[in-house]
């Protein structure tokens, strides 16, 4: 009989099919959480014209389903750690993706702001807890590069959202972009059988027969047995666990993700929602205007998986500052008039250091904060910079209602990256590089 250390398991795991699976399933929710996202700025021109909304009116209803992430990420962040985290993401897939094709029947602007936001409660619950999941099961040495790549399938569903609407919007109109969204239903049955649940879950409701079996497919040459003890380094239970993202030192280093969360999120949701309109108020035809989107969105695909094999090699505070800075002086740059394969370039530079960034910030958030907390987290981090998505598509649909010269609004765009630099250059030392570990965690950690 042995005693086994769970979290020692998972850390130092080889890397196998067990977690191509996670992998994979993860990825894929995400990747229909970017669709149905970025869909909006995808049929925000025809919505404009066909519906006489003014720049206010359109910013107000790209905003409604970043007000539901924001509840969605911080409530189901929470639920996630008493109920599961199966179950809550399965939950946020039937709410978007149903609610998303029923947006597709809506007539008026209201049907379709009180639609996005209940999406929008869906998509944002779903993101802190399949990045809480894809961290707790990927190895230590792996973990950055695997999130990053998890989370990149954002970036490719905002990228099919651009690529379908060249072809789609223009010849059978904005209607099926939403009902496309029935897709992830149609895999529900998959998912309920292939997605695993959360290991620390299973253990903390005494569901050690279930563990015992993931913990076999992650390291199967460990070769545990029924006999084998399975042991996780005890946490401090709190009854009110956001305090406990203040504790231990904490709390700097909580506001500082919370700074950037807002102001990261600002710019990848004002680019998201009002880039195809900014470009055709420049005098872009449409699809050249959506094209740009789609670049966006695979210089972010490049930039997050660039950014975590990066990351995993230095660390992610140094990827993310730099990132920060070459975003915002792409962002300034873009506002110039250059040749088309500039801008192009440009615009793929933007999504990588923009969108990439936000993808590096969840993976910095989970690798921070112990496990008992992390989706609390990740959830109220996420949560809070929902407010700066909120504002994003407002922003966006301000500075086009002031008709300002082209150059100004990329500005405008630009210094939330600078104040993000500062943000994350000023987390805690003591804890970035590696998760916070409890007195307890750390008497009991394996020592080389």
């Amino acid at each position: 009989m042995r005693n086994i250390d769970v979290n020692d398991v998972i850390d130092n795991a080889a890397f196998n099919k067990f977690h191509w699976k996670v992998l994979f399933w993860c990825t894929l929710i995400i990747i229909f959480d970017g669709y149905d996202l970025v869909i909006y700025g995808v049929v925000l021109p025809l919505l404009m014209d066909q519906w006489n909304l003014n720049p206010y009116v359109a910013g107000l209803l790209g905003s409604s389903a970043l007000f539901g992430m924001m509840f969605g990420a911080m409530g189901f962040g929470m639920l996630s750690d008493k109920w599961g985290r199966k179950k809550v993401i399965l939950m946020c897939v039937v709410l978007f993706s149903l609610t998303t094709v029923i947006n597709g029947f809506a007539t008026n602007a209201w049907q379709f702001g009180i639609l996005r936001f209940i999406a929008g409660l869906g998509i944002g619950g779903v993101m802190p807890n399949v990045v809480s999941l894809m961290s707790e099961y990927s190895p230590a040495r792996k973990r950055s590069t695997l999130v990053a790549l998890m989370f990149s399938g954002y970036a490719v569903g905002g990228m099919m959202s651009a690529g379908l609407g060249i072809w789609i919007v223009p010849n059978f109109g904005w209607e099926i972009m939403f009902y496309l969204a029935i897709v992830p239903m149609l895999l529900l049955p998959l998912m309920i059988k292939y997605l695993p649940e959360s290991v620390a879950f299973l253990m903390a409701q005494k569901r050690e027969g279930e563990a015992r079996n993931i913990l076999c497919q992650v390291a199967p040459f460990k070769a545990i047995n029924e006999q084998d003890v399975l042991v996780v380094p005890p946490t401090t239970e709190s009854k009110a666990p956001v305090l406990e993202l203040f504790r231990g030192g904490r709390a700097m280093s909580t506001l500082m993700f919370w700074v950037a969360f807002f102001n990261c999120l600002l710019m990848v949701y004002a680019l998201g929602s009002w880039l195809p309109k900014l470009m055709s108020a420049a005098g872009y035809p449409l699809d050249s205007s959506l094209m740009f989107l789609m670049v966006l969105n695979i210089g972010a695909i490049v930039g997050a998986v660039g950014g975590g094999w990066l990351a995993d090699r230095f660390s992610l505070r140094s990827v993310l500052v730099s990132f920060f800075i070459l975003g915002s002086g792409s962002l300034i740059t873009l506002g110039y008039e250059n040749p088309m394969w500039v801008l192009y370039t440009l615009m793929g530079i933007a999504g990588a250091t923009t969108i990439g960034s936000q993808i590096l910030l969840y993976a910095y958030v989970a690798q921070y904060y112990p496990t008992s907390i992390r989706s609390t987290g990740l959830g109220w981090a996420s949560g809070i910079g929902r407010n700066g998505a909120i504002v994003g598509p407002m922003l966006g649909g301000t500075l086009l209602a002031l008709a300002l010269p082209h150059h100004v609004n990329f500005l405008a765009l630009a210094v939330p990256g600078a104040i993000a630099t500062v943000a994350i250059a000023l987390v805690g030392r003591r804890f970035s590089e590696k998760p916070v570990q409890s007195e307890a965690e750390t008497a009991l950690a394996p020592t080389n």
